[in-house]
């Protein structure tokens, strides 16, 4: 039995998915609610937002993450960074999680990745669970209702929580699977209720396709001028570093949150929604986000709320640290319509460096950006991946190896070749520690950098006073005003100089040997600005 809008001729029968429940095609966000409630998947919280736990995962499982080794990808695909399935274990997990789907109801959302039709794919979604197809509505891009009656998916994401994979037969690590066939078009989900698996298997399905088509995706967050879609911004970094933070500025139009690709026509948001985290959410410091989560149809997820009124706890970090909210977004009033914007005029990339050692904002050349953005340091924030309690510095290449196919000299070079084309200028932003490590230091404030970059967008930074940094060579702004000259040097911000200099050593060390692994593939210019 089926209910809902679908291609009559592009039925999960027609895929050859048999014998399930009732089959929920392309319902719209009440409906879907209303089913979520029914079937006792989470609670109805204060303006229509839905609560729900996601249980024992609260955040992404990327060691459970596979791409199935055919002899199409073999030669593409970064094997160190991605677990290889073999085809006969995926065709042996797919059997028997079609098997586990059958008297089982589903709900199904045709939905495009992409907002440049030009560049787009379309995905069909099938999900276990309902609150999943409303989180994955969110998050995907919508097509118009009567574009439904001949929607065709290029890429089919099947997501069953209920399923437990078997490491023997399936060729996996655990029963959590997230295993992506790219000669069977097929993304399978088992074994986890955390939604963002779901964007994430479609952002990493993009992050192989479209290098080939010369444009770059990338784990960045962007907004442009009011009117002047030229003046592009675009704010790489891994989750916690301040991407949808900073990007959603009331002075600058909205472009998106996470997701985005970078083509000859210019960037273009892979999303139409956002997905926050919500751990100290304030209505001072951040209201348009805030707002969210007392809208109708916002998932709000893993917070923890008080039984009686429904209020949201936005300080209680017992369920996870990695509490977030799902909208879509027009829920944001400066978000652009079109989710389109030139290319970007200036590149941030951000970092949140643990040990309190670089500076709040640091302008780079283009060989120092290629140099950074093939390391990606950063550190992981509490909650984001399984295990992980307190921020631990890193190196995450791209500012996104967990969603990387391919190997990073690839998303290097397209980088490399963009800047070079339209000349933008590139910024580090480290919105981490200042004053010391983490446990002595503290967060840099907010305020600073807003401020910095407000400077650095709108070209009044451009015109400061620089040094270069003895460490890490980039150019450091010594005066901007509106933001305390003290912070700009992070030597000065520690109590004791000698116990900076030796973080600061410690840490040019870890560039050091973390890049070594680079040197072969990279040009002359770029080896020539590396740390250490």
């Amino acid at each position: 039995m089926t209910t809902g809008r679908v291609n009559p001729k592009f039925r999960l029968e027609d895929q050859g998915i048999e014998g399930l429940g009732q089959v929920h095609y392309n319902l719209t966000e009440p409906a879907l609610v209303q089913a979520a409630l029914m079937r006792g998947e989470g609670k109805l919280g204060n303006g229509g937002a839905f609560l729900v736990s996601t249980g024992k995962f609260t955040g992404r499982s990327p060691k459970d993450k596979h791409v199935v080794k055919t002899d199409s990808v073999a030669e593409k695909i970064w094997w160190e960074n991605n677990a290889a399935m073999s085809p006969e274990g995926f065709d042996a997990l797919y059997a028997d999680m079609t098997e586990h789907m059958k008297g089982r109801d589903f709900f199904v959302q045709d939905l495009v990745g992409g907002a440049d039709p030009a560049n787009s794919i379309d995905v069909r979604m099938v999900t276990e669970l309902a609150w999943h197809g409303l989180f994955i509505r969110h998050m995907l891009r919508r097509p118009d209702r009567a574009d439904l009656d001949d929607f065709t998916a290029d890429w089919t994401v099947i997501n069953c929580p209920s399923f437990k994979a078997d490491p023997a037969k399936h060729d996996c690590r655990s029963e959590t699977v997230i295993a992506m066939n790219f000669d069977r078009k097929i993304i399978l989900i088992g074994g986890t209720e955390y939604a963002g698996e779901n964007k994430k298997s479609v952002f990493t399905l993009l992050n192989y396709l479209l290098p080939e088509k010369g444009i770059m995706p990338m784990h960045c967050s962007a907004n442009h001028a009011v009117g002047n879609p030229v003046d592009t911004a675009i704010f790489f970094g891994l989750s916690g570093t301040g991407k949808t933070t900073l990007s959603a500025d009331p002075a600058r139009v909205l472009i998106g949150d996470d997701e985005h690709g970078w083509s000859d026509r210019g960037t273009f948001n892979f999303e139409g929604g956002c997905y926050a985290k919500t751990i100290s959410l304030s209505p001072e410091a951040e209201p348009e986000i805030y707002a969210t989560t007392s809208k109708f149809g916002t998932v709000i997820e893993n917070m923890v709320f008080d039984p009686e009124t429904f209020e949201l706890d936005f300080e209680d970090d017992s369920l996870t640290a990695n509490m977030r909210a799902a909208y879509p977004l027009e829920y944001i009033s400066n978000a652009s319509a079109s989710a389109l914007g030139g290319h970007p005029k200036n590149i941030i990339m951000l970092t949140c460096d643990a040990f309190g050692v670089l500076p709040p904002i640091a302008r780079l050349t283009p060989a120092q950006a290629m140099y950074h953005f093939l390391s990606g340091f950063t550190s992981k924030v509490a909650g984001t991946e399984r295990g992980v309690t307190e921020p631990e510095p890193t190196f995450s290449t791209c500012f996104g190896a967990p969603f990387m196919p391919r190997r990073p000299e690839v998303y290097g070079n397209l980088l490399r070749d963009k800047i070079a084309q339209h000349g933008a200028t590139c910024w580090l932003v480290n919105t981490g520690w200042t004053g010391g490590a983490y446990g002595t230091g503290h967060r840099m404030p907010i305020k600073a950098t807003r401020g910095l970059l407000t400077a650095a967008l709108d070209g009044t930074l451009a015109n400061a006073e620089f040094r270069k940094d003895p460490n890490f060579g980039f150019d450091v702004p010594v005066d901007v005003p509106g933001v305390p000259q003290l912070l700009l040097d992070p030597r000065r911000t520690w109590g004791n100089a000698e116990g900076y200099d030796q973080a600061a050593a410690k840490l040019v060390q870890m560039f050091a040997d973390n890049f070594a692994q680079y040197v072969p593939y990279i040009d002359d210019d770029v080896k020539a600005c590396a740390i250490g």
